[in-house]
């Protein structure tokens, strides 16, 4: 009997506590660079200070159990706990009494933390391998046991993007959430609506929440037009910018959990200037830098008055005009430059100016008492130092009218239309299989359903090959654009 546990979840109002809908915004919690998990209570200290600094009232503890300490400190502080056994990605038949085994031990170890609300089953489960009968018993089974071992809290499944919204085993836990990542791996930021508008409508009676979504960000890249896949801090923030603004139009997502607070290990990354790191941690693998996306969760979170100043780590700024952008949760926002008043703006988490630029400036926002202050410099040329490659993400033609040839396939064109065309069809299907190349471990085994390619079959070639940019060179892009030329549309 599930009774009790039901009535926090509703398919319209998300996370419901004595009759009230909480939005629940938060993120993944993993392990800290030198030390893994072998943590003190000052690191859990730590962790928990930076989540309740940027408003969190909910975290995933993933992929694993963790320390009882943090059990506590969640307990302590009110944050809504998400708890979860290690098993990922690929299931192993010969695993199935560890997976019972481990989630005996999560619900006995566990089961009187007031802030743990839901018994997480697996996650991504399905990437590798898609769904078998022996996995859909081994969920059943632990389905079962969850339930046996505590009726009031449901079970729930973060589900990999790449399982389609439709497929019965979607529904097989209590609630779920998904991992998806348009707007980095695929697609762009917008799918993200379209995918929740577009489940809420086909299955109205679920709940439903996102589970992890992120952007990688190397603080020390930065870009005045920043992109998908380049690593920038820029591009992060513009990232949960929009996810943010996408949770808060969306009441019926029952959690959004970020992934990730902070950088973590994984031997099988090589990239964004940092091996064996994955960077998409709003506050770095240290602890010690909070990344500007950091601030744009504060901004919709706490209710602690503040104002930050994205782009303080952009010193060296090639443009004549530039823009300065603050987040905060204040109504208005007043600049200063140099000493000197340049503006003042009415907003709503998000305050832009354009500021000219002429030699070493001093920014200053104020709201009140309130204050944060930048130095940034007129620089002659990009600074090398704020690219993945030395250089801005690449440009393959200097004029649009290098890559068009009226009437017939370009890079321009949609995937969609490009698979219109046979030989158009062969070209794409080539360059992507060396796309894949560029994400090593990510698209391991990955196997893309009809529903995900139809997303991205939306995009421009060009925009989905900038993002593969580490496998794909310049010489292929154009080799590839000369080829499509040849191909005429006769559609």
């Amino acid at each position: 009997m599930l009774s009790a546990a039901v009535q926090l979840f509703d398919a319209e109002k998300g996370f419901v506590l004595n009759g009230r809908p909480y939005r629940l915004c938060g993120a993944a919690r993993q392990d800290r660079q030198g030390i893994g998990n072998a943590l003190t209570k000052q690191e859990h200290n730590e962790d928990m200070a930076l989540l309740r600094e940027m408003g969190a009232n909910t975290v995933r503890l993933a992929h694993y159990q963790h320390d009882q300490y943090f059990y506590d400190l969640c307990d302590r502080y009110g944050l809504i706990v998400w708890a979860e056994i290690p098993y990922i990605t690929e299931h192993m038949p010969e695993a199935r009494e560890n997976t019972l085994s481990q989630m005996t031990e999560l619900i006995v170890q566990n089961y009187n933390h007031p802030s743990i609300v839901c018994w997480g089953l697996s996650n991504e489960i399905t990437a590798a391998g898609g769904v078998s009968e022996d996995m859909r018993e081994n969920h059943r089974l632990l389905n079962e046991l969850c339930h046996q071992l505590d009726g009031t809290r449901p079970t729930v499944m973060a589900h990999a993007f790449m399982l389609d919204m439709n497929d019965p085993f979607v529904m097989f836990a209590d609630i779920r959430s998904y991992n998806l990542y348009y707007g980095w791996y695929l697609a762009e930021k917008e799918d993200n609506d379209i995918w929740f508008d577009e489940f809420h409508a086909a299955h109205p009676e679920a709940v439903i929440g996102l589970s992890e979504y992120g952007a990688d960000a190397n603080p020390a890249y930065q870009s005045e037009n920043p992109e998908k896949g380049d690593w920038s801090e820029p591009y992060q923030a513009l990232y949960h910018e929009h996810m943010l603004k996408m949770w808060r139009e969306r009441p019926y997502i029952w959690a959004m959990h970020c992934w990730n607070m902070f950088d973590f290990g994984a031997d099988g990354r090589s990239e964004g200037g940092k091996p064996g790191q994955n960077q998409k941690g709003l506050v770095t693998f240290d602890r010690k830098t909070k990344k500007d996306a950091f601030y744009i969760y504060k901004a919709y979170l706490s209710q602690e008055p503040f104002v930050h100043l994205c782009g303080r780590r952009y010193i060296d700024r090639p443009e004549e005009v530039t823009e300065v952008k603050v987040y905060s949760n204040q109504p208005n926002v007043t600049l200063r430059v140099d000493g000197k008043e340049f503006a003042a703006q009415d907003g709503n988490k998000v305050f832009k100016f354009n500021v000219p630029i002429s030699g070493q400036h001093i920014i200053e926002a104020c709201c009140g008492t309130l204050t944060d202050s930048i130095v940034i410099r007129k620089a002659e040329t990009p600074n090398p130092d704020y690219f993945a490659n030395g250089g801005p993400v690449v440009n393959w033609f200097d004029k649009p009218e290098e890559m068009l040839r009226e009437g017939y396939y370009s890079i321009m064109d949609t995937m969609a239309d490009i698979k219109k065309d046979s030989r158009a069809a062969k070209l794409l299907a080539d360059i992507m299989a060396s796309a894949r190349k560029a994400h090593g471990d990510v698209a391991h085994n990955i196997t893309i359903p009809e529903a995900v390619q139809r997303v991205m079959d939306r995009s421009t070639l060009e925009k989905t090959l900038k993002q593969a940019s580490k496998a794909i060179t310049p010489a292929m892009v154009k080799e590839l654009n000369a080829a499509l030329n040849q191909i005429p549309k006769e559609w």
